[in-house]
């Protein structure tokens, strides 16, 4: 796993935004961290749980599912003698983005928002479950459920 450690002042809800004052408590914070791996790190997930989370956000991510900001400016790639068999990136981006959507749908209506905020968003547990209006530390359990679902259609032990 990827570090990128850093020190942030501590507040009464956690890790704040800036460098801590020099008089102030400190905390180190690893910005690389999802929300996922910390869980798994903290014995919150399980080896399934956390691959099935991965395999989510891998398929989401090859997706492009998140709207872009510029324009793409890709070389367009023209068949021949050093054409490559297979799918081309398009074909991939389409084949990802239906494993994406049938893997939320195999969760479920009810645990596909908790899956697409914490997988998908990078939103910590806590944020979630204040977005979704749920009681606090009920989020965790439903994600495992969720996860759970994903772990079956990815077809993982």
């Amino acid at each position: 796993m990827q570090r990128h450690l850093v020190e942030r002042e501590w507040t009464e809800v956690g890790p704040g935004p800036r460098a801590p004052a020099p008089d102030g408590r400190s905390v180190t914070v690893n910005l690389a961290e999802s929300p996922l791996t910390w869980l798994h790190a903290r014995g919150h997930l399980t080896d399934r749980e956390l691959a099935a989370g991965e395999c989510l956000r891998r398929d989401f991510e090859a997706a492009q599912l998140v709207p872009g900001t510029t324009m793409r400016w890709d070389p367009v790639k023209l068949g021949g003698a050093g054409a490559s068999r297979g799918l081309n990136a398009t074909e991939r981006q389409l084949a990802a983005r239906e494993r994406f959507h049938a893997a939320v749908a195999a969760a479920g209506a009810g645990l596909s928002d908790v899956l697409w905020r914490v997988v998908c968003a990078g939103e910590s547990l806590a944020d979630a479950e204040r977005g979704l209006g749920w009681p606090s530390r009920s989020g965790k359990l439903v994600l495992r459920f969720a996860l759970d679902r994903v772990a079956g259609f990815y077809r993982l032990r």
